[in-house]
């Protein structure tokens, strides 16, 4: 399956980091490609969520449920699609800290299939979904810079 993955440091502290980014519902307020998030069932380790995305290149949204497992004490998250557009996404969040704050990885592993479609359109799906973990590590890094 393919996957992408994603690194940055944040010059905020961890705590304030890892809050942000439990906080998905704000994604859209500072994220370009997310136009929405959904909180359909939430305790303190589990919430269910509805994305929709936005693939600009392609004129046209995702959307898909995912489940995420968040651990305050190890300062991560596994997510997972339950129902959606991938026929698989899944991935993780780290937040560790570093000398200069906070360093972010994301882990996304995913399957989209769309029937006839060649190695090209593969390529560059696999680029745009790089693209978008980088872009999110990016506008995160950037809210919680402020």
């Amino acid at each position: 399956m393919p996957t992408v993955e994603s690194k940055i440091t944040i010059a905020a502290p961890l705590d304030e980091v890892y809050t942000l980014a439990r906080d998905i519902e704000r994604f859209p307020e500072f994220m370009d490609d997310v136009e929405e998030v959904k909180i359909l069932e939430r305790t303190d380790e589990r919430q269910i969520s509805h994305w929709v995305g936005a693939v600009k290149e392609f004129k046209r949204t995702i959307q898909w449920t995912e489940e995420d497992f968040w651990n305050d004490d190890e300062y991560t998250c596994h997510f997972r699609q339950t129902e959606g557009d991938f026929s698989e996404y899944s991935g993780n969040w780290e937040f560790t800290e570093s000398g200069d704050g906070t360093e972010v990885t994301l882990v996304v592993e995913y399957e989209y299939n769309i029937p006839l479609i060649g190695p090209l359109i593969k390529n560059l799906l696999h680029k745009k979904m790089q693209q978008n973990c980088d872009s999110m590590l990016a506008a995160l890094k950037t809210e919680a810079e402020k």
